[in-house]
């Protein structure tokens, strides 16, 4: 009889009222009864036949693993490469996708050992990443992919491009599209426009392509966004006319900025002056701003969210022009309560519209005035350190922080981002 099955049947049936059986085992002598307790011997006799089963079970036939195909590429420096870990082990963790950037523009590859915990990363994250992650890792991301399931994204079989963008899941159209748009522009606006009203879904991804490389002749099919029904996608159309300051919607702002910050000259020296709208007028939801309708702003917090977002979308020369001032100088000038909501629509100005003379008055008026308050004032400085120049972060390029203020993180992140670019232009070894 089957040893096994035997003991599942005594201790179902319980050793009050059955004999412990014997285990027979190969090799070994058969297992002589015990005069104590019979259940403890049922346990150990089930222990002893399992551990047998175990150790006697024939390997399996094992395939030997294909080899993986060389990479020319350098690996980054030592230096880099613990700092990869460092953003792989939560440092600055946002920041992973510009060390990925730079290290494929140097050609150089991630250390061997980072790239399970890379692939694990762009498993869960967005298509960009995923893409930066296959294109640094290379032939050994796409080797360790095929022992993974879980990693079948780096080496997702490339469709010819027309099928991409017929057939195609939401990666596989972005990046045909995304290619489409670098070799030849016109073309892919054109794209855009022939599919826009069948693809309400799409809507957003398309005009994530054009934020890439934007250009004045893109500003007609951003217009006609500007009348989509989504929020989403009349807010997208709006931040990217933005940061075209010639553009119509440009002006519109500015307009409509002027009527509410002004520079006034007091016995103590020069001082902003807010009036903040007091209503949301009905042209406002057609430029990407609030719900349809004219609104009446009854509250200051309403008041001030709608200054940021008219802020936000303003050219920045706006102010240098109308104030005669340097951005430094405009972001020194006191402004009470307002100031915060100056700083963040400011933020979002000079990132949309990539100017790196604001972020960087931005930055420094953080370091030398008033300390950072606010919810909306640190958010902003988040966003302007992980954009700004990464110069800013080297010795002596920004001013020092008053005596008593806190540390701020944007010189933290700065300086981290200067240290890691710096590391990856390093020569290999270093």
């Amino acid at each position: 009889m089957n040893s096994w099955h035997d003991l599942v049947t005594a201790s179902l049936i319980g050793t009050e009222r059955s004999v412990v059986p014997a285990v027979a085992i190969p090799g070994l002598p058969p297992a002589e009864d015990d005069p104590g307790d019979p259940a403890a011997a049922l346990l150990d006799r089930a222990a002893l036949l399992t551990a047998a089963r175990r150790a006697g079970r024939r390997p399996d036939r094992a395939e030997p693993l294909p080899v993986c195909e060389p990479d020319p590429r350098p690996v980054v420096s030592r230096a880099a490469g613990l700092r990869l870990a460092r953003i792989l082990g939560g440092e600055h963790p946002d920041l992973l996708s510009e060390w990925l950037a730079a290290a494929v523009r140097r050609g150089l590859r991630p250390p061997a050992q980072s790239l399970p915990a890379l692939l694990d990363r762009a498993r869960r994250a967005d298509p960009g990443l995923r893409s930066l992650v296959a294109a640094a890792g290379g032939p050994r991301a796409r080797w360790l992919a095929r022992l993974n399931p879980d990693w079948t994204f780096v080496g997702t079989p490339v469709l010819a491009d027309e099928d991409a963008w017929r057939f195609g899941d939401p990666e596989q159209r972005r990046s045909y599209l995304a290619g489409l748009r670098a070799r030849d522009p016109r073309a892919a606006r054109k794209l855009i426009a022939a599919s826009w009203r069948g693809a309400s879904g799409d809507r957003v991804m398309f005009l994530s392509v054009l934020a890439d490389n934007l250009t004045p002749a893109d500003e007609r099919l951003l217009e006609n966004a500007l009348a989509d029904p989504a929020d989403t996608v009349r807010s997208w159309a709006g931040y990217l006319l933005a940061s075209l300051p010639g553009s119509a919607l440009a002006q519109r702002m500015a307009t409509r900025a002027r009527g509410f910050l002004y520079l006034h000259q007091g016995v103590h020296g020069m001082r902003l002056i807010v009036s903040p709208p007091a209503r949301r007028d009905a042209w406002m939801w057609q430029d990407g701003i609030g719900s349809r309708g004219a609104v009446a702003l009854t509250t200051q917090a309403d008041r001030a969210r709608l200054m940021l977002e008219i802020l936000a979308r303003t050219p920045l020369r706006t102010w240098t022009d109308e104030f005669g001032l340097t951005p430094a100088q405009i972001a020194a000038l006191p402004a009470g309560s307002w100031a915060p909501v100056l700083l963040a629509g400011w933020s979002r100005a000079a990132i949309a519209q990539r100017d790196q003379d604001w972020m960087g008055a931005l930055i420094g008026r953080a370091l030398t005035g008033p300390a950072p308050a606010t919810a909306a004032e640190i958010e902003a400085l988040r966003q302007l350190a992980r954009r700004a120049d990464p110069a800013l972060g080297a010795p002596d390029a920004l001013p020092e922080p008053r005596p008593d203020a806190p540390p701020v993180i944007a010189a933290a992140v700065l300086q981290f981002r200067y240290e890691m670019l710096k590391e990856l232009g390093d020569d290999n070894g270093s």
